[in-house]
């Protein structure tokens, strides 16, 4: 039966159930062990929530309630799966995946942030992309390089 045929509120049930998959970058999925291990979990706690939603009686509160875990499910599923897991850095000498940078901007701000993977890039928390703009310039550099983001200088003063 179409849902033309069924109460108002089903159709506006049956719309909510069907969420756009969340997009998925097109660059390698790199990851640190704890962006593996963080994904595990996004992907556990997702499957949580789909399982939750079994014991709801109505049918389309059911579709509504797992529509979002549903393509969360669908999300880490695939970033799981395309994960490449690339080990810390055995070396300081230069900028790395996994490693952590410190640079002085030339208006003389001083930041320190962690290149990780797409996933776990949380810049307030004091981690960036390895695909982001910053990054991007400061891999592959030494302490003391000088390299232009956008128009300003950062300076590296410290790997870790």
């Amino acid at each position: 039966m179409s849902v033309a045929f069924t109460k108002e509120e089903s159709s506006e049930t049956a719309a909510e159930t069907l969420l756009p998959d969340r997009p998925v970058s097109p660059h390698p999925n790199l990851v640190t062990e704890a962006g593996l291990k963080a994904l595990e979990l996004q992907l556990r706690q997702a499957r949580e929530a789909y399982d939750a939603t079994v014991t709801i009686d109505d049918v389309n509160e059911r579709r509504r309630q797992a529509a979002s875990p549903l393509r969360d499910l669908r999300y880490f599923a695939a970033r799981l799966q395309s994960a490449q897991l690339v080990p810390a850095p055995v070396s300081r000498a230069t900028v790395a995946f996994g490693g952590t940078v410190t640079f002085s901007r030339d208006d003389g701000r001083v930041h320190t942030y962690r290149i990780v993977g797409e996933d776990e890039a949380d810049p307030k928390a004091g981690s960036i992309s390895y695909m982001s703009p910053v990054a991007r310039v400061l891999i592959g550099k030494a302490i003391g390089d000088v390299v232009d983001a956008g128009g300003q200088e950062l300076e590296i003063t410290a790997i870790g």
